[in-house]
């Protein structure tokens, strides 16, 4: 079975909510993601990572993905 090499995290806050909390919320999932990652054995520090932004009605819905391994160095190409 193939190693994964990428995990996303997704979280939903409304529009209208002040720009301290959806700040707080990033800072949260940056965290976590760190957390997990170190959890399934991967140095965090050997991850790249990018937040990705849709609006979905009165909702804006941030992803927080992180890369290692194969993925990163396959996004490293893309945007190299």
């Amino acid at each position: 079975m193939a190693k994964h090499t990428q995990a996303h995290l997704t979280r939903s806050v409304s529009k209208n909510k002040p720009p301290a909390l959806k700040d707080m919320t990033k800072r949260q999932m940056e965290y976590y993601m760190g957390a997990k990652l170190i959890e399934i054995g991967v140095d965090p520090k050997s991850a790249i990572y990018r937040w990705s932004l849709e609006m979905k009605g009165n909702d804006e819905v941030y992803t927080y993905s992180a890369y290692w391994g194969d993925s990163r160095e396959k996004l490293e190409r893309e945007e190299g």
